[in-house]
Formats: C-alpha cells, sequence, structure tokens
C-alpha cells in the first residue's frame, strides 16, 4: 500500500497527484499529516507542496474538464470536510488517466459522485448564509455580521453583498475561522484580527457592544423581534418544518432568535 501525506491545502492535493504520476503510482492512499498510518503501510512519502507543480495540474484540469467540473472541484475544496481528500484525489487522477469528457457527470462512479454530492452541500450553505445573516450597523456607519458556517462559504457569499449593499461599508466576520472580509464601498478586503479579545463584538453570538451600536439599529432589532413574535400563530407552529427551513444552529446570529 502506498501511502502519500500532505498538508491538507488545495495545493498539496494537487502537488500529490503530480507526484503519483511522476512517480508511476496509481493506487495511492492520501492521508493528512497528523492522520495515522494503517497498519502494515510502506514508507510514506512525504508530499512537499509546490505551487508550480500545483499549478501545472490546474492547466492540465482545464483542458480535459468543463468549467463545471473545476467548479465542483473548488467549491467541494471548501467543505473542509477530511473525507473528501481520498475521492476528490481519486477524481482528479481519473480525469488524466481516462481523459472522458464528462467524467464530471459520471454518477455512477463513487469518486465522482462524492465530490458532486460534498459541491452540493458547500452551494446549499451558501444560500443559507445569504438567508440567515443579520447585520448591525455601528454608529459609525458600518454594517457588521458574524457568522459560524459548516462549510468555508465566505469567499462564495461576498460579490453577493457588495452587490447588494454597494454603497455602504460593511464587515463579515467568520468566528470559527477567525477571517472575515471588509468592503469600503470600493472593494473587499480580507481582514483577520490579532486579538479577537478586543472586538467590539461577541463571537459567541455576533452581538455588537453597546456603546459602538447605532441607536436606530437597537430600535430596528427591538421591532425587529416584536415583529417575529406576533406573526407567530401559536396554533399554526410546525416545529419540525421551522427547524428544517432555519436550522438551530444558524440561530445564535439571528436578531429574531437572540433577543
Amino acid at each position: 500500500m502506498t501511502v502519500y501525506l500532505f498538508d491538507n491545502t488545495l495545493d498539496g492535493l494537487l502537488t500529490a497527484v503530480f507526484d503519483s504520476f511522476f512517480r508511476k503510482q496509481q493506487d495511492v492512499m492520501l492521508l493528512t499529516e497528523d492522520e495515522q498510518l494503517p497498519l502494515f503501510a510502506d514508507e510514506p512519502h512525504r508530499v512537499v507542496t509546490d505551487s508550480e507543480k500545483a499549478e501545472r495540474v490546474l492547466k492540465g484540469l482545464e483542458k480535459n474538464l468543463s468549467k463545471d467540473g473545476l467548479h465542483m472541484i473548488t467549491i467541494s475544496w471548501l467543505s473542509e470536510e477530511r473525507t473528501l481528500n481520498q475521492p476528490l484525489f481519486n477524481f482528479i487522477c481519473k480525469v488524466f488517466k481516462t481523459k472522458v469528457k464528462g467524467l464530471e457527470r459520471n454518477a455512477s462512479d463513487p469518486d465522482v459522485l462524492e465530490v458532486r454530492n460534498t459541491c452540493r452541500r458547500v452551494l446549499h450553505e451558501q444560500l443559507r448564509m445569504k438567508q440567515f445573516i443579520r447585520f448591525q450597523k455601528a454608529k459609525d456607519g458600518t454594517y457588521l455580521a458574524v457568522v459560524s458556517p459548516d462549510h468555508n462559504v465566505l469567499p462564495l457569499i461576498t460579490d453577493h453583498f457588495s452587490d447588494r449593499f454597494n454603497d455602504q461599508p460593511w464587515l463579515i466576520y467568520d468566528a470559527h475561522r477567525h477571517y472575515g472580509y471588509y468592503y469600503d464601498g470600493k472593494a473587499v478586503i480580507h481582514v483577520t484580527f490579532e486579538n479577537e479579545t478586543e472586538v467590539p463584538f461577541d463571537l459567541s453570538n455576533g452581538k455588537m457592544d453597546t456603546d459602538i451600536l447605532s441607536d436606530n439599529d437597537q430600535l430596528f432589532q427591538d421591532l425587529w423581534r416584536t415583529y417575529f413574535k406576533a406573526i407567530c400563530i401559536k396554533e399554526r407552529m410546525n416545529p419540525k418544518k421551522q427547524l428544517s427551513d432555519m436550522p438551530r444552529r444558524y440561530w445564535k446570529y439571528m436578531t429574531e432568535k437572540n433577543g
């Protein structure tokens, strides 16, 4: 059994694909550097991530895959699911080995199916982020939203909000991954904080500190909670349907559920 260890980055995975063809090792078990080696495995090959090798593999994929196929690879990677590594590696290798057009649509292939389904889960998550993000307005006019999605979908939703709120500054911050995007009215900028304990908002629920929260925004939040309670007709409540439409994991950052 040939085992490859990589650094759990997309460039690292693409480098592993390059190495497998260069070393003529097609049957490879791909593991991250912190995963336990299987019993009776040969000495593992440690993949050294190389951006040039990764770029060569990516260019090869562009020649052999449709835009949808490339999209499927890059979007599925944002899932951050460890279980994706092996099927994604296998799928990319099959693209080069078979050179079959439309391989990404072959749902009978278990590796292709796993990558497709993972891609769908990520796209579903980014859609829900667009629906459930709740902004708060600071006194300086900046709008803030804190999120903690299951998948790393912030890169997929910034265009939506920069188009929708193109005349006002905003910050969307991922509390789980410790980074965010700030829009200054012209460009979207990747941001991190050296010390999150000093940020003027609570990462556990997204609430902005009262001393910087706009007075009008506090009023609107109270009105929104009152409206949400008023439209909830007790006799017609369907908790199961509500949880399906609005999963509980989103509640802590939603104004109507965070009163």
